[in-house]
């Protein structure tokens, strides 16, 4: 049975299971249900904004052919934050006030995310994050009152599962390089707290601003300071400057650092220099399974397709429009309001087998993280795109892992 089979009959399911509650939805029958999607389609994180977007409208795609919620098409309402806060906040206010939305997907940006998400808690309308990672995002507001949601893996856990990995390597001399945006901010923050679990600090701490064309001279310092790993955190062509400046100074140490080392940004800037770089994934394009399989042929023909830019975007964002449509599917009465949509997010009524895992209880009332640390794996660029950085690795994610 095809995963596509898998979701007609899962939704089949969802959609008797509402119409034997016998609810009414006569007054609006046939009106579009309307979804935001806010990112950054243009500007420097488009590379994984529009693989984000395109997970999205894949899975919307899906279930409008299941027939939707009851026959009522669910429309989506794209808005472009182009990676910068107040443009994030904004279009957040325009789907939650002039677009009217019921609930939204989106933010690949931790800054812009932290700027706007008080849009959505104060409407309390439910948001699905399924790329941006800073810790803070979840924590912005108590969970049990949050209206804030998200399947992609915080840096909380990205950091310390980075720092075994060099601790078992034996690379415990670590120079930081961490851009000034609130991911990088709160990036470093997360790598410094999972080094002193080891016992460990940072021989060398750089920090930067986005846009920097040249890391030289901090490069030199971490050296200087006797680093044998380059952990880095920031999202866009920066990762690809410093390891360009490791090349000219002939610094044969390796990259290390959370997802954005896998983006066509570092992979495509860094050319040869990128190669053998280590990060973070949830989910590579490896068809390791049959669900993956399914969702990369899938997307690889509606987006007329080679190869998926950043595929960890696309998988999260396509799980999490799964996520949300069946909170709402399983809603008694179909009263689509945000404490609804909420509530049923923190109390699934069944598994959502999903490309990047099985979310069997992926919310709670008190945790509004999806992922765990035991669902990651290292990842490393090889040849130019990014696969498993251990056999054991890939042998391992033959099986779904469930959160812990």
């Amino acid at each position: 049975m095809t995963l596509r089979t898998r979701a007609l009959v899962a939704f089949s399911c969802m959609v008797g299971a509402v119409a034997a509650q016998g609810q009414s939805i006569a007054p609006t029958a046939g009106a579009p249900i309307r979804i935001g999607v806010v990112g950054p389609f243009t500007g420097p994180s488009a590379d994984f904004g529009r693989p984000m977007l395109n997970g999205v409208r894949l899975a919307i795609d899906e279930i409008n052919s299941f027939g939707g919620y009851l026959g009522r098409p669910f429309e989506l309402v794209v808005k472009d934050d182009q990676a910068t806060p107040e443009t994030g906040k904004k279009m957040s206010a325009e789907l939650i006030g002039t677009d009217k939305v019921v609930a939204a997907i989106g933010f690949c940006n931790t800054g812009v995310a932290m700027a706007a998400i008080d849009s959505f808690q104060a409407a309390k309308v439910p948001l699905i994050v399924p790329c941006a990672t800073g810790s803070p995002i979840t924590t912005k507001f108590p969970p049990a009152e949050s209206y804030i949601f998200r399947n992609s893996p915080k840096d909380a856990i990205q950091a310390p599962f980075v720092v075994d990995d060099l601790v078992a390597r034996g690379w415990t001399r670590v120079a930081v390089l961490a851009d000034t945006t609130g991911y990088g901010a709160a990036g470093l923050k997360d790598v410094e707290q999972a080094l002193a679990k080891k016992n460990l600090k940072a021989v060398y701490v750089g920090r930067f601003p986005t846009g920097v064309k040249d890391l030289g001279k901090e490069l030199a310092e971490a050296r200087a300071a006797g680093a044998n790993v380059v952990f880095s955190y920031t999202v866009g062509p920066e990762n690809a400057v410093i390891a360009r400046g490791r090349q000219a100074l002939g610094w044969k140490v390796p990259q290390v650092g959370a997802w954005p080392l896998s983006f066509p940004f570092f992979i495509d800037g860094g050319k040869e220099a990128a190669e053998g770089a280590l990060m973070a994934q949830s989910f590579i394009a490896e068809p390791s399974n049959e669900r993956r399989s399914t969702f990369l042929a899938a997307y690889l023909r509606k987006f007329d397709t080679k190869k998926i830019a950043v595929p960890m975007a696309a998988a999260q964002a396509y799980d999490a429009t799964y996520l949300l449509v069946q909170a709402m599917l399983s809603i008694p009465g179909g009263k689509l309001d945000g404490p609804a949509i909420k509530a049923s997010l923190e109390n699934p009524k069944r598994t959502h087998y999903g490309v990047v895992t099985s979310y069997e209880r992926p919310f709670s009332s008190a945790d509004h993280d999806a992922l765990t640390q035991n669902m990651l794996v290292m990842g490393t660029v090889r040849n130019g795109s990014v696969t498993f950085a251990y056999p054991e690795d890939a042998k391992r994610n033959l099986f779904v892992q469930r959160k812990q």
